[in-house]
């Protein structure tokens, strides 16, 4: 009813004598005042200015007044200047007959309508249910919760009663995700908006899902004022998942990514939290729109490898668990946090392997030693054997001419092992022999090779060598030697004539 019907109805009581409602000035009946002339505003008029005062009321508005008076079945509230509104008496009185409100308290109420020159409201802070059908049709027009009693369950939903009047909850209804376990609900007082209202009463449909989902975005809107990213707060475990758990952050779910819940190493979730657990969690992203929150866990534990540094030295030798093996090695746990691998050349003791799985076994505690510490890449590598001291090796110089033996043939190449802790290749094109050749019938293992060096890569510590650059340093000698004969034979052809005439005059002497 708009306040425009509620002065005409006023209009039309104008000048008949009628009690006012508890709370309204007797000079709105036009008795004669006793100290005066009779009062000429009409009680229309000052409705009028007690609605210009109070400024107009929406249905299911939400008002906080002070009781003025209790009277028969009403309780009536100031709501401003000289206006006030009436909440039904049932509406206070708890299960054991007894009135909770009083002449001076402050309530929270809803308006609802206005009805012969009243504004009705109703409270639902007290949670009892004691509305009227019509104030169900009100709350329905109002768009505003009412509490009903979930009686039973029957086909399709929950019948719930509210203040009487059966009405009916859907099973998609009664919770946001929707029932599970009728048990669950039935005996208990919850909140319900009205979605529908047919046939005078006789159809009545209510939600809890929606009167929780106004709650709901009651509370985002809150959050969206007082979370924010790196914020620490307290929350509650609400559900387990395989990829993480869920917190209920105060009316909206964050999500702890399995990665962020601990620092050590855990198969599930449920190994280190459970349901209804508090935890202290950091917000590390918010995305209002999709309403998507991660927070962490682990954020606010102390991170191990700032300290991995301080703990282990190369060299040194811990104890670990092995919690996990791959193909190039295996992870050994040395505390919750640090993992280190241990390469699959390092587990062998010396002997060529496959597989981890041939040494060492998941949950095998193992001894091992310290090879390399990497703070910043979160890495930290270990053997089964000590670290050997790696030895020098002294690497010849390019032109020099070695000795050595074939230590193996290969498609490519002959491998040739010189000395105690070198070996290096001779190319097919190196080997100085025809195209086609048999190098494993010609070169057997063991067999002594004179090479010379071709090149030499000090920084990967490799030499290539070649058969067929010794036999071109042998021949580039051979010609320096022929060429020095030569000259010498030159000087002497000078003192005693050239070597035609020497060998002329011998063989005239015979």
């Amino acid at each position: 009813m708009s306040d425009d019907s509620v002065k005409d109805d006023a209009l039309n009581t104008a000048g008949q004598e009628t009690i006012p409602p508890a709370g309204f000035p007797r000079e709105a009946t036009g008795v004669m005042d006793p100290e005066g002339a009779p009062e000429e505003e009409s009680f229309a008029v000052l409705l009028e200015k007690n609605g210009a005062a109070t400024g107009r009321l929406a249905p299911g508005q939400k008002v906080t007044a002070r009781v003025i008076s209790i009277s028969g079945d009403a309780v009536y509230i100031d709501l401003g200047g000289k206006s006030e509104g009436m909440i039904t008496l049932s509406e206070f009185i708890d299960e054991n007959g007894i009135c909770r409100v009083r002449e001076g308290d402050i309530v929270d109420a809803f308006f609802l309508s206005v009805q012969d020159g009243i504004r009705h409201l109703t409270t639902l802070s007290n949670g009892y249910s004691s509305l009227r059908l019509d104030a169900v049709r009100d709350a329905f027009s109002a768009g505003i919760a009412i509490n009903g009693d979930v009686k039973r369950e029957i086909k399709g939903g929950f019948e719930v009663s509210v203040g009487g009047v059966v009405c009916f909850c859907p099973w998609s209804h009664i919770d946001i995700r929707g029932g599970r376990v009728g048990a669950d609900y039935i005996g208990k007082t919850f909140s319900f908006k009205v979605l529908d209202y047919k046939e005078g009463g006789r159809t009545v449909v209510i939600s809890r899902r929606a009167a929780l989902e106004e709650e709901r975005r009651a509370r985002i809107d809150i959050l969206k004022e007082t979370i924010s990213v790196g914020l620490d707060i307290t929350a509650k475990v609400r559900a387990l998942q395989s990829f993480g758990a869920f917190v209920d952050l105060g009316g909206i779910d964050g999500l702890v990514p399995f990665s962020e819940i601990s620092w050590g190493r855990i198969e599930k979730p449920e190994d280190v939290l459970s349901i209804g657990q508090e935890v202290k969690v950091r917000v590390l992203s918010l995305d209002w729109d999709r309403e998507r929150l991660t927070v962490s866990i682990k954020a606010l534990q102390p991170d191990p490898w700032r300290s991995v540094s301080e703990k282990y030295s190369v060299g040194e030798k811990v104890n670990g668990t092995i919690v996990r093996l791959a193909a190039f090695g295996a992870f050994v746990t040395l505390e919750p946090g640090i993992d280190g691998l241990m390469h699959i050349s390092n587990l062998g003791a010396g002997r060529r392997i496959q597989h981890p799985k041939e040494v060492v076994a998941v949950g095998q505690q193992v001894e091992a030693y310290v090879l390399a510490v990497d703070p910043e890449n979160r890495k930290l590598s270990l053997s089964m054997q000590p670290k050997r001291e790696v030895k020098k090796i002294v690497l010849p110089s390019e032109g020099e001419i070695i000795d050595g033996v074939v230590e193996r043939v290969t498609p490519f190449g002959v491998f040739v092992k010189i000395g105690d802790e070198l070996t290096g290749l001779v190319p097919n094109s190196e080997m100085d022999t025809p195209s086609g050749s048999d190098h494993n019938r010609m070169f057997p293992a063991g067999l002594a090779m004179q090479v010379a060096v071709r090149e030499v890569d000090t920084g990967r510590g490799k030499v290539l060598l070649s058969r067929k650059a010794l036999k071109e340093m042998e021949e580039r000698e051979d010609f320096k030697r022929y060429k020095a004969s030569v000259k010498d034979e030159g000087k002497s052809s000078s003192a005693l004539g050239s070597l035609g005439e020497l060998l002329k005059a011998k063989n005239y002497g015979q």
